[in-house]
């Protein structure tokens, strides 16, 4: 028996479960390769749609909840990162859906529910007919309590959607999250099945070589790949990337130093030239008149930067939830020039396209981070080339390095996924 026949013997392929409709069926509004996503997950019931930031995964989310409320007859819930919520009410209204932003379970209607992951434990999960989860890269971390609740509180739930353009940022071994989410197996099923661990203290796991066709045909079973229509044999206007303008800028010196630092060393170094980062950062946006987006690491940075910077709006972890949505959705209507945030906080989801121009004053080594921060601006739809500033110490080089690396790393992964699926 080959490795193939092997694998279809244990029955690991996700069987169709859902429903088919006419194309014709499906919002006007959407685009052919849209439509065509989303009738393929309505057909599968349960699946994932990884594609990248800007090729309308908010609209296709809505269109596959309102066929799901159409054909079961039920309530849908839509969890999505904070603020990111009211954003998707407003494109429902765009695409004439009824949706509405709930608190708790009591507020709920039967049609699309919208709520932030943090209310996830006011709701009662098998109460829905449907769950889509926005930005479900939230599932990658295999310990975390929310990926955990996720997975379980919603395991009987008919109708799955995940969608996010980063489902495994940093190895191919996160995707195990979303299998287990759409219950195709286990991250440890799918561990065992088509990955050998390279041993010592790394837990580092790799793809067997004699898996690797059967790894990505199992994946292309619930789960599809787009970076641009163009590469999946659409013929669509509208979706080149503009340049992107990326600026470095050292306050202490003239090159980085290349040495390894401890995490010591670097917070210390992150200290030392914080003030230098700052006014830096604040010198770019005070001397402009156009929008400005800054994203920071520390605390320390995002109050010295909200000190330094005019018509400038802070949003922080501490702030209440209310305040922080209102805020985005300020900066996405152009009513504030510029806004200090964390990637954290505001890195997932949001549509700025009215902003090309960003800056970084602190770096984290999240790769996932940096990505989707820089894409809240550099996405489809852009119209103006995006400058990004990355003002470090010489001293932290090696986070840009680190950073650097991860991106080959993904853009190789993303490649394989794409091409492969």
């Amino acid at each position: 028996m080959n490795y193939e026949d092997f694998l279809k013997s244990k029955r690991f392929v996700l069987e169709s479960s859902g429903f088919d409709i006419d194309k014709s069926e499906l919002n006007p509004m959407l685009y052919e390769f849209q439509k065509d996503i989303v009738r393929w997950a309505l057909k599968k019931g349960k699946a994932c749609i990884f594609a990248d930031c800007g090729l309308g995964k908010t609209p296709m989310q809505l269109s596959w909840a309102h066929q799901v409320c159409t054909h079961a007859g039920g309530m849908v819930l839509i969890l999505a990162p904070l603020a990111v919520a009211d954003q998707t009410k407003r494109e429902a209204e765009k695409f004439g859906y009824t949706a509405k932003v709930v608190e708790s379970q009591s507020e709920c209607i039967s049609g699309i529910n919208i709520t932030n992951y943090e209310k996830m434990d006011k709701f009662v999960a098998n109460e829905f007919v449907g769950v889509v989860l926005d930005e479900s890269s939230i599932l990658k971390s295999y310990s975390g309590k929310v990926r955990t609740a996720i997975i379980q509180n919603f395991h009987s739930v008919p109708y799955k959607l995940a969608c996010t353009a980063t489902p495994a940022p940093n190895d191919y071994m996160e995707i195990g999250n979303h299998s287990e989410f759409c219950g195709v197996m286990t991250r440890s099923e799918m561990l065992s099945m088509f990955f050998v661990h390279d041993g010592g203290q790394t837990s580092k796991w790799r793809l067997k070589g004699h898996a690797t066709d059967v790894f990505w045909q199992w994946l292309a079973t619930f789960s599809v790949f787009v970076d641009n229509p163009a590469n999946i044999g659409y013929q669509v206007s509208g979706y080149d990337l503009p340049k992107l303008n990326i600026n470095e800028i050292i306050v202490d010196g003239n090159e980085p130093i290349k040495e390894s630092l401890t995490l010591t060393e670097r917070r210390e170094a992150r200290k030392e030239s914080l003030e230098l980062r700052c006014k830096k950062a604040a010198k770019l946006v005070n001397s402009s008149n156009e929008k400005w987006l800054v994203w920071c690491d520390l605390n320390d940075e995002s109050a010295r930067l909200s000190e330094l910077i005019s018509e400038s709006v802070e949003v922080k972890g501490s702030d209440k939830s209310e305040y922080k949505s209102n805020s985005m959705l300020a900066f996405s209507d152009g009513t504030v020039k510029c806004l200090i945030t964390k990637p954290k906080i505001a890195g997932f989801g949001m549509n700025w396209q009215n902003c090309h121009n960003m800056i970084f004053t602190g770096l984290s080594d999240s790769y996932e981070q940096y990505y989707q921060a820089v894409r809240r601006c550099w996405r489809f739809g852009q119209e103006k080339p995006v400058n990004v500033y990355i003002i470090i110490s010489a001293k932290e080089g090696c986070v840009k390095e680190n950073i650097e690396r991860k991106q080959c790393d993904f853009q190789k992964m993303q490649s394989e996924m794409t091409e492969l699926t």
